[in-house]
């Protein structure tokens, strides 16, 4: 590599590999400031809607705010999106079949290739057989935080489970998401604390756990698999905008006796933590965020649902009055464009919304 910077520049070298992470633990001697790393994730909503060559919804979903005449059209494309997934063999074959029933061994191909992979870096059988273990049964747990010791109802101990993990891990194919107690940045991880699980990609999980013919027939799939599969999907489309770093996003959580409390997701933007709400319920329903918005110094909040965006006033059981911003699940590859025109829109003006 060295030689060919400094000898042949105008050469580009490209070290692509899904479990590249591995092979490089073996490199002993790196030319520092002569390599980059990008990170390549499954296609989100955005690069979806290209893919299968609806550009015109993908310029209006670059709107900001979107427009309410696109809506209808945005949240119907985002549904199939939700049930396949941004694995590009998926999606390809999905424009070319249009069936699920099509869809089935790409899946089979796409999982079984990466327990495959895995397996190959642990150091003995007993890790093998972890790996393949958590590979089969973590999807199950898509819904809740997660303990290492007997996970999965097995007999394996905390300290095997948590290197499995690791290295799945690194592999970025279950990430491990550790929440924080922060309300100000910078946020730190809590490792102390049970962490959630975050897949590579949603349309796996769902293909892992049975139910994307269930989701056909959804109309809002805010309740699909006990309703973690769309915060999933929003986590997933965060994570797809991090091309130059491997950071995850982060959930709040406050576990007192009296005000336990948990936020899906975390966004820091100027020095503020904006709390974001993945649930189709009411604004009198947001029990955590009003928690969250309580406790910080600032009047933002972002719920996203199956609804139209929209703005609104609000105010917490203890009578704080902050902004509601009110996005449909599509905006997730957006957020960053939405909160920077939230922010602004709530500062110029004192009275805003009407």
């Amino acid at each position: 590599m060295r030689y060919f910077y400094e000898d042949i520049p105008e050469l580009h070298v490209i070290s692509a590999g899904s479990l590249l992470e591995f092979a490089m633990r073996k490199v002993h001697s790196f030319p520092v400031g002569r390599v980059e790393f990008l990170y390549l994730h499954p296609l989100n909503f955005q690069e979806y809607l290209e893919a299968i060559g609806e550009q015109e919804l993908s310029n209006q979903l670059k709107i900001v705010p979107i427009k309410p005449v696109a809506h209808k059209l945005l949240i119907d494309a985002f549904h199939r999106y939700a049930i396949i997934g941004g694995m590009p063999e998926v999606v390809k074959t999905d424009v070319q079949q249009g069936s699920l029933s099509d869809l089935p061994r790409v899946y089979e191909s796409i999982w079984g290739t990466y327990k495959n992979d895995v397996e190959k870096y642990t150091s003995n059988d007993t890790g093998r057989k972890i790996i393949k273990y958590l590979m089969d049964t973590a999807p199950l747990y898509l819904d809740k935080r997660i303990k290492f010791q007997g996970f999965g109802n097995s007999n394996y101990k905390s300290r095997e489970v948590g290197e499995a993990f690791r290295k799945l891990d690194d592999a970025k194919i279950v990430r491990l998401i550790y929440p924080t107690t922060d309300i100000n940045p910078p946020l730190k991880a809590d490792l102390k604390k049970a962490p959630r699980l975050q897949f590579l990609d949603t349309g796996l999980v769902n293909y892992s756990l049975g139910i994307q013919a269930e989701m056909l027939a959804m109309k809002d799939l805010n309740s699909a698999y006990k309703g973690a599969v769309i915060p999933h999907l929003v986590t997933q489309e965060l994570i797809s905008l991090q091309s130059i770093s491997a950071q995850t996003p982060s959930f709040w959580v406050r576990e007192k006796a009296q005000s336990s409390a948990e936020v899906d997701l975390l966004y820091s933007y100027q020095g503020l933590i904006i709390p974001i709400e993945i649930k189709s319920g009411s604004t009198g329903s947001l029990k955590s965020l009003h928690q969250f918005i309580d406790a910080v110094d600032h009047p933002y909040a972002i719920r996203m649902y199956a609804g139209n965006f929209n703005v609104e006033k609000a105010i917490t059981p203890n009578k704080k009055t902050y902004l509601l911003m009110n996005l449909p699940y599509y905006a997730g590859t957006s957020l960053p464009q939405y909160i920077e025109w939230f922010i602004e829109q709530g500062g110029s003006s004192p009275s805003w919304p009407p």
